[in-house]
């Protein structure tokens, strides 16, 4: 008997798990297409070697795919690939460019530019002088393993950050499941306060607006400290801040500072590519190939289109919209049968 698939999914990354594995539950025939060789590619290929979840397991769980009683609490990357491929195995990946900024003499710079998706491990760096662009979880436990692993770091902070243990941000997501988020908000500022001082005599500065607000409103996530804010204040990392141009192996930055380095990690995220490749989308993406619709409206396009996994908003945000996408389309393909 001829099984009509109704539902098509682009990329098999743990979004497109989570929503085969809604589909499958509500008995919705579909069929996913990936450009790798592998599922979940980017986690495979293009994660850190110390990579662990950020937030406990209880808040990274996907839909119908729980993580065993045993695991720990904060899951390492292979871990999570072995639950991951229990419940699919297929091509997979995601469609998602590395974003490079744009820097006057960048590419003429003597020395190694890797983007930290093709980072490993501090291990090769060892005795030299390296370079950290980005100050997000990445950039921050990226030069935490340069510096452990002896490399002379230096990391650019240009923007203000809030920076959390995993037990302050552990404790805040149970709070806000009770508590209003503008209060949690506060206790998590003034715990984090508590721990870690003044970080502004560092060239480290506190967002205004509070980090769970911040996270809604623009999808920025908090730091959440792996132990580099220790190797900080005690001068092993260096914090330095705007790039004005690179010249040969020489950095400058405002205030006419200037330092040498051997190589360069850009720890500074992707672009997204759907726009590039998704004809006629429109209606759903903007020229940034993000959700046009503000959240919780972002996940609905016209014509039967759906992304999951745009609004920068985590596992929990690729449950929500997992979940979001399966009963549109269940409701969409019981009105047409």
């Amino acid at each position: 008997m001829e099984v009509q698939t109704v539902v098509l999914i682009v990329g098999a990354g743990p979004p497109a798990l989570a929503t085969a594995s809604c589909l499958a539950q509500l008995r919705i025939p579909y069929v996913i297409v990936e450009r790798e060789d592998c599922s979940a590619f980017l986690w495979r290929n293009r994660a850190y070697d110390r990579l662990k979840l950020h937030l406990v397991k209880e808040f990274c769980e996907l839909p119908h795919m729980p993580y065993p009683v045993d695991a720990p609490t904060y899951i390492p990357k292979d871990q999570f690939l072995k639950c991951m491929s229990k419940f699919l195995v297929i091509a997979s990946g995601e469609n998602r460019a590395e974003n490079i900024p744009i820097i006057p003499g960048l590419h003429g710079f003597a020395g190694e530019t890797i983007h930290s998706s093709r980072y490993e491990s501090g291990a090769a760096y060892s005795g030299k002088n390296v370079f950290v662009v980005g100050c997000g979880n990445s950039g921050m436990e990226i030069a935490y393993d340069l510096a452990s692993h002896g490399a002379n770091t230096t990391i650019v902070i240009r923007s203000p950050v809030h920076v959390v243990t995993k037990e302050i941000i552990r404790l805040c997501m149970t709070l806000i499941q009770y508590i209003p988020l503008n209060i949690v908000d506060d206790i998590l500022v003034r715990l984090s306060n508590f721990v870690f001082g003044d970080l502004s005599k560092h060239d480290i500065l506190r967002q205004k607006i509070g980090p769970l607000l911040l996270k809604e409103k623009s999808g920025r996530s908090t730091v959440i400290d792996v132990g580099t804010i220790s190797l900080i204040k005690n001068d092993t990392i260096q914090v330095l801040g705007d790039i004005s141009k690179i010249k040969g192996n020489i950095v400058e930055f405002e205030g006419r500072k200037e330092s040498s380095f051997d190589a360069i990690v850009f720890a500074t995220g992707y672009k997204s590519m759907e726009n590039m490749w998704l004809k006629n989308g429109e209606s759903m993406l903007n020229d940034d190939g993000l959700p046009k619709q503000e959240f919780p409206n972002h996940w609905k396009g016209a014509n039967g289109l759906y992304c999951a996994s745009l609004a920068k908003r985590g596992f929990a945000g690729i449950a929500m919209d997992t979940k979001n996408i399966a009963n549109g389309i269940l409701s969409s393909y019981h009105a047409r049968t």
